[in-house]
């Protein structure tokens, strides 16, 4: 399956009024099919089913390469998977594709990919760590977003523990970024944390709280007792 036929196969099935009303929406500068997320993993299903993991990969890259709306989308969702052996290609690509992040849905289908490489290996924090101090306001945001399993660990062990710190020390360095997007993920992972560990959210929200937009504390705050 090359990107070309993958490509074909999501434009046989677009919507030119959909696709305006996705254009208006999204306000990304790139071509929209209109075609719809279930139509999407409908056709992911497929091509993962008859693809080998190393050529999954090179599909993704492929598509993504094409800056279509639908193809992007489709690209973050072929490698959405727990179990991807081997995965450094999938990680590597993904990384890759972090400086590209331009607007949210896209960039949260490739975040949550991200995720799943990050929970196979978390290692490779390290290399999110770099995009904290990006002047890229996506990269930065990636740097959360990507992150969040570590927010919803219901019995963390004492290295899921370390990382939850070190990335909450991200989240610390970001309060004071005046950006919607970047306090309103700082926000999303306070809120997330803090249906498992309200006590260590308003430990952070006493130190940093006054340094946040008062919509990005009220929606951290939101599940507080």
């Amino acid at each position: 399956m090359s990107p070309q036929a993958a490509l074909a196969e999501l434009e046989a099935q677009g919507n030119a009024q959909k696709a305006g009303e996705m254009a208006a929406y999204h306000k990304a500068a790139r071509r929209y099919l209109g075609v719809s997320n279930p139509q999407i993993d409908a056709a992911v299903k497929g091509w993962r089913a008859a693809l080998s993991v190393e050529a999954r990969v090179a599909l993704a890259d492929g598509l993504w390469a094409t800056d279509v709306h639908e193809a992007r989308v489709a690209a973050a969702k072929l490698l959405t998977q727990a179990r991807l052996r081997p995965d450094a290609g999938a990680w590597g690509v993904i990384r890759g594709w972090v400086p590209d992040f331009d607007a949210w849905a896209v960039a949260d289908h490739a975040s949550i990919a991200g995720q799943k490489r990050l929970v196979a290996d978390p290692a490779r924090l390290d290399d999110v760590e770099a995009w904290v101090t990006s002047e890229h306001m996506w990269s930065r945001r990636a740097a959360l977003v990507m992150t969040l399993p570590w927010a919803k660990m219901n019995n963390p062990k004492p290295h899921e523990l370390e990382a939850r710190e070190r990335i909450l020390g991200w989240a610390a360095g970001y309060v004071t970024d005046p950006d919607w997007f970047i306090q309103k993920a700082v926000a999303w992972w306070l809120r997330d944390l803090s249906k498992r560990a309200p006590e260590r959210v308003a430990a952070f929200l006493e130190a940093h709280g006054a340094a946040m937009k008062p919509f990005a504390r009220r929606e951290a705050a939101k599940y507080l007792p």
